[in-house]
């Protein structure tokens, strides 16, 4: 089936990765890789941004003791990590996949450049981009922000935990407020945790939009290329 994007930029939690008991649960893997594999096989060319939150958060770690330029760069390590195991899973499905680092690290990734990217993303290979930006003080929200408008993404998809932006924690407040539809000013100055502050601003500078949407079930993804599901759209403004 023919979707509404050419080439997207799919930002995924390291979380949605694995379990509390599990950092890499084999079924998530596996079903994410399935719904990756049936879409490039529509044509769409495909980037992803992994987090590392399920091996390593920077901010939750003993920052008295762990500096944290050190505490990101072991963030960006763990990226690293899923994005590897997360291109051996879409490799086992028969989908081509490389994983691409601001540096390289022989023999996980190699060194990313736009002019390395584009010719793969032509040629049908999966791109997962790992190790952030390569930068300490820097989210892998940003990172994904970054590696979007720089392959020149139709879309930015947040694969997150619910099903879009509440205007609080739909986990503790039952009358939680789903938007379908937010500008990037009004994320901004309501301080809505769709992504970091960096990460939004470079999207509205370069007009790419974000839709956030449930990616617990992994066949949500083919559901929101298509339209068919709803989550939370931040653009300009909304789309015709």
């Amino acid at each position: 089936m023919a979707t509404r994007y050419s080439r997207i930029l799919l930002k995924l939690s390291g979380e949605g990765l694995g379990t509390a008991e599990d950092p890499f649960d084999h079924e998530k893997l596996t079903g994410l890789a399935r719904v990756i594999r049936q879409t490039s096989r529509t044509g769409v060319e495909i980037g992803i941004v992994v987090g590392g939150g399920n091996l390593f958060r920077a901010r939750s770690a003993n920052l008295d003791v762990l500096n944290r330029v050190s505490a990101d760069h072991v963030g960006m390590l763990a990226t690293l990590m899923n994005a590897t195991v997360l291109r051996d899973y879409l490799r086992a499905e028969g989908v081509r996949a490389m994983t691409l680092s601001p540096r390289e690290f022989v023999p996980l990734s190699r060194a990313f450049s736009r002019d390395l990217a584009l010719p793969l993303f032509k040629s049908g290979t999966v791109l997962i981009f790992g190790g952030g930006t390569g930068n300490p003080f820097f989210t892998t929200d940003t990172a994904a922000a970054l590696r979007a408008v720089e392959i020149e993404a139709d879309v930015l998809l947040k694969g997150t935990q619910v099903d879009g932006v509440y205007d609080k924690d739909p986990n503790k407040h039952d009358d939680a407020v789903r938007f379908d539809f937010l500008t990037y000013k009004e994320v901004i100055d309501r301080r809505l945790g769709v992504m970091d502050l960096s990460a939004i601003t470079l999207c509205e500078q370069r007009g790419m939009p974000i839709d956030v949407f449930d990616i617990t079930d992994p066949s949500n993804l083919t559901r929101v290329l298509n339209g068919e599901l709803k989550g939370t759209r931040v653009a300009k403004e909304p789309k015709s």
